[in-house]
């Protein structure tokens, strides 16, 4: 029987239980009903659980559903979804933002976030270069392709595969060689990425929704220039994303789409999925193509998320687009990117305070794995290794712990656990960036890609990085 994942009712209703409350909503007495009526917890690690529930089940959780969804909630003025809201708690909004040490900047982030004062003149918007872009593009692929074997395994798992081979802590692609069996049956490799992202396997950049979703942002800006609505977004999506290609919120949202409902309403019903990691995931390029910009690669991010996010899921996107946008200029170190990045965030947020607590975790202690440590006592009790609260505070732990090398960046990501592929990309993008040319990047990461990228997006099946960056460079330029 066809079990398709992560739009069944009765597999949603138990992260819709947790989301609910996470999100300031009091689930309790629907909570109750549910395991009443002899409903399952919500599947641990993939999108469905093993045996189909009962009609009545189905039933049961569709009400339950949207029961949950008019359920009021206590953080609703600290975690607005709509962008005038957002700004409205965020002083430092669209501030320009000078060049800094690590100091300087942990200095105007400060121990509660303070947002720095207003500059009296704006900056003129710096330009960024190909060879940025394609160190981007190179960064997002090799950091991806070292988290895709480990993707979904606990994190005592990752290190023992890694520390059998003696790679430990990480500093190259994962290899099945040298790993004893005993611990291969405890601990299999991802069974979709294994065939192709074992070092021994590599043979270019294999498909992945890290890659796909930059793609279709580029085909996004393409068609509709920087200006384009969340509409835009979806119509892209129907045009030219096999529907077996979404996960989590975008396959929820891609459904509602399919059933006439219309953004935001798509990110909204039945999504227990709308604070996870997607809209994170899809943040790159509108962070690359408006160079010094970050309110406005917020504002793209923010157009894009809303067709399948709220709150935070929403707010990662934009704290990854206005976190890129300064790195983008290759005039600013990572802390000044981070600081940045969280100038878009609303500082009373779930999201900001868990990226504020990773940051300083990361200046407090030398050894990696005792932030991740403390990251993973924090958030692993209460979120799905999906979420984006804890994804994003890994990416910023590592990021900043490393200072911005790239290798260092990537590894950490990874080694940090929960989404391992999509943390490796995203901090691999912003590292390359801040390499600032694709030959600062050390051949062990980029020479197995090949310059080659596999995909089903559009007509860039095969495509090199270097013709990536040179279309989205053309980006930057236009309106």
């Amino acid at each position: 029987m066809l079990r398709l994942t992560w739009v069944q009712p009765e597999d949603l209703l138990g992260h819709e239980l947790r989301q609910a409350a996470q999100d300031g909503r009091e689930p309790k007495a629907i909570a109750a009903r549910w395991r009443s009526a002899g409903g399952p917890e919500a599947p641990a690690t993939a999108g469905a659980s093993p045996t189909p529930g009962s009609r009545y089940l189905r039933q049961l959780a569709e009400d339950l559903l949207d029961e949950l969804a008019d359920l009021p909630s206590r953080l609703a003025d600290d975690e607005p979804t709509d962008l005038a809201a957002i700004k409205s708690l965020c002083p430092a909004w669209s501030l320009p933002q000078p060049a800094g040490s690590r100091a300087a900047g942990a200095a105007r982030v400060g121990a509660g976030g303070t947002p720095p004062a207003p500059a009296s003149d704006p900056t003129p918007t710096p330009a960024t270069t190909q060879q940025h872009l394609e160190a981007a593009w190179l960064g997002r692929a090799a950091g991806c392709l070292l988290g895709k074997p480990v993707e979904k395994l606990p994190l005592e798992a990752i290190r023992q595969l890694a520390s059998s081979t003696g790679n430990w802590p990480l500093t190259t692609y994962f290899t099945a060689r040298g790993v004893p069996e005993d611990l291969l049956r405890k601990h299999p490799w991802n069974r979709r990425s294994a065939q192709t992202s074992l070092a021994e396997n590599i043979d270019g950049m294999p498909e992945d929704d890290d890659l796909n979703y930059p793609l279709l942002n580029l085909l996004v800006l393409q068609r509709h220039g920087k200006s384009f609505t969340t509409t835009d977004v979806a119509r892209t999506w129907l045009d030219e994303l096999p529907a077996g290609r979404t996960f989590t919120a975008e396959r929820i949202a891609y459904r509602n789409l399919l059933t006439g409902l219309e953004p935001p309403h798509t990110a909204r019903h039945r999504n227990p999925f709308r604070e996870w990691i997607g809209a994170l995931i899809r943040a790159d390029v509108h962070g690359w193509t408006n160079p010094g910009d970050p309110a406005a690669a917020a504002e793209q991010a923010h157009r894009d998320a809303t067709l399948t996010h709220t709150a935070n899921g929403v707010y990662a996107a934009m704290f990854t687009a206005a976190t890129i946008a300064t790195a983008a200029t290759g005039e600013h170190d990572v802390h000044t990117c981070l600081h940045t990045g969280l100038t878009v965030v609303p500082p009373c947020s779930r999201l900001a305070r868990a990226v504020h607590h990773a940051i300083e975790l990361a200046r407090e202690h030398d050894d990696f794995d005792t932030v991740v440590d403390g990251l993973h006592a924090t958030h692993a009790p209460t979120h799905h290794w999906v979420h984006a609260v804890p994804n994003t505070a890994v990416i910023a732990a590592a990021l900043t712990h490393a200072n911005g090398d790239f290798s260092g960046s990537i590894c950490r990501a990874v080694s940090g656990g929960w989404d391992t592929d999509s943390n490796g990309a995203t901090a691999g993008s912003i590292a390359g960036l801040l390499s600032k040319d694709p030959a600062a990047l050390p051949d062990r990461w980029t020479a197995p890609l090949k310059n080659r990228l596999s995909t089903s997006i559009g007509d860039f099946n095969g495509i090199g990085f270097d013709t990536l960056a040179h279309l989205t460079h053309r980006e930057t330029h236009r309106s």
